[in-house]
């Protein structure tokens, strides 16, 4: 089986929830509190393909610190992976990959496409 691997933040709900439905399935999941451990660029970079998103789309841009930072008017990739590496409370949560798959976990029941 492949690696399942959650970017988990424990003080949001949808997180904790996802994570809870990983574990009812008997999965085994590395947990990465990405507050914590935040992921490089080049991990981040890796994650945003196996999304198919792009680095904006990944971004909660509803909070303060985006705005303060004035985000909204950037274009540049690199620029906000960078950002989302000095700052991962501008991650999206939960960030659930299983090989060479990957959901973000809101709904949490998105995680069940990949297990």
């Amino acid at each position: 089986m492949s690696e399942l691997t959650i970017y988990h933040n424990p003080r949001c709900s949808k997180s904790r929830q996802t994570l809870a439905l990983i574990e009812e399935r008997d999965a085994q999941p590395t947990v990465v509190e990405y507050l914590k451990t935040p992921p490089n660029a080049a991990e981040l970079t890796r994650i945003l393909e196996l999304l198919q998103l792009q680095p904006k789309q990944l971004m909660r841009t509803k909070e303060d610190l985006y705005k303060e930072l004035g985000l909204a008017d950037v274009d540049d990739n690199d620029t906000l992976i960078t950002a989302m590496v000095n700052n991962p409370k501008l991650i999206e949560r939960p960030i659930v990959i299983n090989g060479d798959k990957a959901v973000i976990g809101r709904p949490p029941e998105n995680v069940l496409d990949i297990l």
